[in-house]
């Protein structure tokens, strides 16, 4: 099966692409200024892997999510 080009996908697949990419991104952009802002002790885990997980993984949001709700220390 040969691959699809961007001009073959429908009009709905490339905006569900282009909402995906921009929700990833602003998550990206607000887990690494929480990152960059908060101190290492309120932080569970590495801040460095943290950092290169966020920047590294594409995820669909999924690790910026996890950092903002589970690798931040509340207590």
């Amino acid at each position: 099966m040969p691959k699809k080009q961007w001009s073959d996908l429908s009009e709905g697949t490339r905006r569900f692409i282009v909402v995906g990419a921009i929700f990833e991104g602003i998550l990206k952009v607000i887990a690494l200024i929480d990152l960059l802002r908060r101190p290492a002790s309120e932080i569970r885990g590495s801040k460095a892997r943290w950092i290169s997980a966020v920047i590294s993984v594409n995820s669909l949001g999924a690790v910026p999510a996890a950092y903002l709700l589970y690798g931040r220390r509340t207590d």
